[in-house]
């Protein structure tokens, strides 16, 4: 049986050239940064499962692009930078046991689960702030964020979004969905 989490030569290519040609349109993300030496990494016999991550960010709507690097690590930072919030992770509450706790009308998936299986992480606040000093992100739509344990313990999770010209954090029930709302996930390669 093939590994499921990793894409054929041709998928590989065609994400490969997605994502090059994204970098070169938003130099202003990575400054310093060459896509030579990303793409080395990618490639990399170690990155075949980040690619398939990469490619379901893709699929879902995310544009990911690579907006900084990790000196300690070594790594590159990927975030989605799509302009509202991917569109195929929308409509969904923050986590499994909130999904779990909803007694009808449940949402498909969690975002917390959903980025677990794409083998990505949700943004944190402030990653989402970094985001937003990037471009203009999520004027229409709004994203969670991971949510603190002490407020999630209580029921609630947070989520951000632009308006104003302002990055605003809010706070809702984990349980709760919306057809704007989705979640923005970061990679590390």
């Amino acid at each position: 049986m093939a590994n499921k989490k990793k894409l054929s030569a041709k998928e590989s290519e065609e994400l490969l050239n997605t994502l090059k040609a994204r970098f070169e349109k938003n130099m202003t993300r990575h400054k310093g940064l060459e896509w030579a030496t990303i793409q080395t990494k990618l490639i990399a016999p170690a990155g075949g499962e980040k690619l398939w991550s990469l490619n379901e960010m893709e699929k879902t709507g995310g544009e990911p692009d690579v907006v900084g690097y990790d000196k300690k690590t070594g790594e590159f930072i990927f975030i989605d930078c799509s302009a509202e919030s991917p569109k195929g992770r929308r409509s969904i509450c923050y986590d499994h046991e909130a999904l779990e706790a909803r007694k009808e009308h449940k949402p498909e998936n969690s975002a917390i689960q959903m980025a677990s299986d794409m083998g990505i992480e949700i943004l944190t606040e402030e990653q989402y702030r970094d985001l937003q000093k990037l471009g203009i992100f999520d004027i229409k739509t709004s994203s969670w964020v991971k949510t603190p344990a002490d407020i999630r313990k209580l029921g609630g999770a947070i989520f951000c979004d632009r308006r104003y010209n302002t990055v605003f954090m809010y706070h809702n029930g984990a349980e709760s969905y919306y057809a704007a709302r989705g979640f923005r996930g970061s990679l590390k390669v």
